[in-house]
């Protein structure tokens, strides 16, 4: 009973492994990447940090709060607090629409939705690079609304993880996909479950890395350590060239 046990185990764990290998770094759309996720997740843990730090203490990547400030702001009369929430929920509507612009265009003229979402990775880059420039005497909403406009544009495009639905700016959904899994690994052995599990695990960590790279930087360089962003931008639009080269072969 007990050599039956063992070789089970032992045919579960190498099932892990094998499953591990073959598709945790595996894709065929670049954007589905894991290594396109993990990127785009640090980015948007940098983004929350900084916004938090140095533009007025407040997350620009989640809305949700925006709606809570915009309905207290009406209730209690606070008009100009509900029209800084708003302003930055119609940024961020107006970067899905732009996206949902782009990707269409892209999808007519060139038959796919890749070239759109390299114009979105340069669109992003160029945007936080030039919020670099901006000092910190001007008013944080006009910040936090482009960055509201990144993150819209950022979600909108890397909306899926090699088969799964995830988002690169927010861990909520992320994290209880990380949890389902993990459970149905542990209790079901299903070894599709552990790659899951492991990918969206990759994903948070990214994320956390990212509020912790963007915090220490924006502390000491301050408002121009959002470059940082653009760079990683830059390099996520060079995984796509490198991608297209490797495909044709």
């Amino acid at each position: 009973m007990n050599e039956t046990v063992t070789k089970e185990e032992e045919a579960y764990r190498q099932g892990i492994i094998k499953s591990f290998r073959n598709k945790v770094p595996s894709h065929k759309i670049t954007s589905e990447s894991l290594r396109l996720g993990i990127i785009l997740a640090i980015i948007g843990g940098f983004l929350d940090a900084y916004t938090f730090i140095s533009r007025g203490g407040v997350f620009a990547n989640a809305e949700t709060g925006n709606m809570v400030l915009l309905a207290l702001g009406i209730t209690n009369g606070n008009y100009k607090n509900a029209l800084m929430a708003a302003i930055q929920i119609l940024f961020f509507i107006i970067g899905v629409l732009v996206t949902e612009g782009i990707r269409d265009f892209s999808s007519r003229r060139y038959n796919g939705y890749d070239k759109a979402e390299k114009l979105i990775l340069i669109i992003e880059a160029t945007v936080l690079f030039i919020i670099g420039f901006i000092p910190e005497s001007v008013p944080d909403i006009f910040v936090t609304s482009t960055i509201a406009f990144v993150s819209s544009v950022q979600i909108s495009s890397f909306r899926r993880l090699v088969d799964s639905p995830y988002s690169t700016t927010m861990c909520t959904g992320n994290l209880r996909t990380a949890s389902q899994s993990a459970y149905l690994a542990i209790v079901k052995k299903d070894t599709e479950a552990f790659t899951r599990a492991i990918r969206y695990s990759l994903i948070i960590l990214a994320f956390l890395i990212g509020a912790a790279v963007g915090g220490g930087l924006t502390f000491f360089i301050g408002v121009k350590s959002i470059w940082l962003c653009s760079l990683l931008l830059v390099l996520s639009k060079i995984i796509y060239t490198i991608d297209e080269h490797r495909f044709k072969k």
